[in-house]
């Protein structure tokens, strides 16, 4: 695995874009402080930049780094939540420009995955994760069932978990910061 994880350091490092396993689905992914690598995912996935992408973070400390003021229920939810949870957070801060959505909201995951964990603590950065599928495509439920073009569009593939079949993305919900919460996909 470690050698796994410093083949995507590199790639990440370089602005490049990897393929890799997370705890939900395989993600297409890059260094979201960087705005040219983010770019390149929204290209791949021929998507509208206006439709904000998912990112993960290594633990609440990197989670606090991102956004300006995390409401003490996110960290309630995350503790007891059983399945992966992705969090719509206000005021998003420190990431690239074309990463944050229009209303300066950002979707973050702590993923509970060891190969994501380490990735994340050794890039120390966030990273996007967004499913490895073209926009309008079904998700690939595994490995094989990525299409042959976002295979060809990224700089890397990590080399591990390929058998994996992945039944369903993520749970998200929008957490405001005047307490309303949003169950936007259960």
């Amino acid at each position: 695995m470690q050698t796994e994880i410093n083949s995507a350091l590199q790639i990440l490092k370089q602005g490049g874009l990897i393929l890799y396993p997370t705890d939900t689905v395989w993600g297409i992914g890059c260094d979201a402080t960087n705005p040219e690598a983010v770019e390149k995912v929204f290209k791949l996935k021929q998507r509208e930049d206006s439709k904000a992408l998912i990112c993960l973070v290594a633990d609440d400390r990197m989670l606090n780094k991102y956004v300006k003021k995390v409401p003490e229920v996110a960290f309630n939810i995350l503790d007891v939540a059983d399945n992966p949870i992705t969090i719509i957070y206000d005021d998003a801060q420190n990431l690239a420009e074309n990463l944050i959505a229009e209303d300066k909201t950002i979707a973050i995951r702590i993923p509970n995955n060891d190969f994501c964990f380490q990735l994340l603590r050794r890039f120390n950065a966030a990273i996007v994760s967004t499913s490895a599928n073209i926009s309008g495509q079904p998700t690939p439920k595994s490995f094989k069932e990525i299409a042959p073009e976002v295979l060809k569009g990224v700089d890397y593939v990590v080399n591990l978990h390929r058998e994996k079949i992945c039944n369903k993305p993520s749970s998200i919900i929008k957490l405001g910061n005047d307490g309303v919460v949003k169950i936007i996909r259960q």
